[in-house]
């Protein structure tokens, strides 16, 4: 049985550079971004701040569409973050009991 995966978005505190990254536990990962035990990416732009999530039941299907998403412009990347949290804001403190 495959476990679910998520894709995810993390952001720096003025929300100018875009993460995109999958995991399959949102919880720990976030956290490991939050202190500077991320991707080398994350720790030199100070990405600290998750702004967007998705689920998916098959974690195949997490990274299909992390690629997919990675290939987007920033325009659509960002119409899709202000659809899913309005106010771009870090919704780590909501992930925690995951």
């Amino acid at each position: 049985m495959a476990k679910g995966g998520y894709v995810y978005i993390m952001t720096n505190k003025t929300r100018t550079v875009l993460y995109i990254g999958v995991t399959s536990n949102l919880n720990a990962r976030t956290y490991q971004h939050k202190n500077q035990e991320g991707s080398h990416f994350t720790i030199k732009y100070k990405c600290y701040d998750l702004i967007y999530y998705e689920f998916f039941e098959r974690i195949e299907s997490a990274i299909l569409r992390e690629k997919q998403m990675k290939k987007w412009k920033r325009e659509w990347k960002e119409n899709l973050i202000v659809s899913f949290n309005p106010s771009k804001r870090d919704l780590f403190d909501e992930i925690q009991d995951f």
